[in-house]
């Protein structure tokens, strides 16, 4: 399961200038008042929000909708860099352009997921990311196709039994071997171990002794592998109570939670934690993230937002696939965008 990687240490990837090139583009995906923006979905889960506005999920209507967002006026004023999945790298767009040329010529980074999705590796039903095969050659043909960051996701359950050691030791070493590959062909990795918290009937406290103790391994794998720690950006999901739980938690308490369980666990040095929003509405997403930064200023992170349905969502609704709408869908996402950008200063 696990592949062999040499631990030696590489040379730094700089610039003309000298410049560290992983830690000024982490730094940039983490700039004031931006965030990223998660358009990764597969081809079977975009299926999934197309037909909910009853659109057919061609190939052209995929990279319409990916289109209406690159093309919105403004995004780069709060996008700093967007997740893509290969299909949308690789192929033009039906403008004829290719994405990743739109998005730089708006100064916004172009990225990739690299992992091939999950394989169960217990009764429990835990999983194990797949996609290190390979993966060095891949993320060099990312690259030469224009792309400046990666992300890799793990996925933890959450019971008074799980996650179990070996699901957390394997999917933090894995997250560990990915990032390094990437650091090696000068790519930024993102890590996103994720934490499905708001699956089940648990309460916030749970969530939260579970987020610590994977963060805490996925951050000493990072170590043991030589990671640096200032050209990569955490993707994480916030500390929740299930959705089934009958304590619920106010925007303060998850907030609070939260950035204790960061405190506790996220190296300095990293430039920033870029959340998912997991499940979580639009408005649900936009007002924990500005709770933390507006409860908790002077970290020593840049606490932003890695959002794909809560970003997507409102838009998609205002486009149901029709020419005539945007217009519409296009000031429909940028409106949630710029109240997500908002919440970078906390209002």
């Amino acid at each position: 399961m696990f592949l062999i990687i040499n631990l030696l240490n590489f040379n730094m990837v700089t610039d003309q200038t000298g410049e560290d090139i992983l830690a000024k583009v982490a730094r940039e995906l983490v700039a004031p008042k931006k965030g990223i923006l998660a358009a990764d979905e597969s081809t079977g889960t975009m299926k999934k929000r197309l037909d909910a506005i009853g659109v057919e999920a061609t190939p052209t209507n995929r990279a319409m909708w990916r289109e209406i967002m690159a093309g919105a006026q403004g995004v780069e004023e709060v996008i700093s860099g967007e997740i893509l999945f290969d299909e949308t790298l690789r192929t033009p767009l039906p403008n004829g352009k290719m994405i990743s040329d739109i998005l730089k010529s708006k100064n916004i980074h172009p990225g990739i997921k690299v992992d091939l999705g999950v394989v169960k590796i217990n009764v429990a039903g835990e999983t194990f990311t797949q996609g290190l095969d390979k993966l060095e050659e891949r993320l060099l043909e990312y690259k030469n196709m224009g792309a400046t960051f990666a992300k890799w996701r793990a996925v933890y359950k959450v019971s008074e039994s799980l996650p179990s050691t070996v699901a957390i030791t394997v999917n933090s070493i894995g997250l560990a071997q990915y990032a390094l590959l990437c650091q090696r062909i000068g790519l930024v990795p993102i890590v996103e171990p994720e934490i499905l918290v708001l699956e089940g009937s648990h309460d916030i406290n749970k969530s939260k002794e579970v987020t610590l103790q994977v963060l805490k391994d996925v951050f000493y794998w990072l170590k043991q592998f030589g990671i640096q720690l200032n050209g990569m950006l955490l993707k994480s999901n916030m500390v929740l109570p299930g959705k089934d739980s009958q304590n619920k938690s106010t925007a303060e308490e998850i907030a609070r939670l939260t950035v204790e369980t960061l405190k506790a666990t996220v190296p300095t040095e990293v430039p920033g934690i870029v959340f998912l929003s997991g499940g979580l509405t639009p408005d649900q997403s936009t007002e924990y993230l500005k709770t933390m930064n507006a409860n908790y200023p002077g970290l020593p992170w840049q606490l932003s937002y890695s959002f794909g349905r809560a970003l997507q969502q409102e838009g998609l609704q205002a486009w149901v696939g029709k020419t005539e709408n945007i217009k519409a869908a296009q000031d429909t996402f940028m409106a949630r965008a710029r109240k997500v950008s908002n919440a970078r200063d906390g209002v």
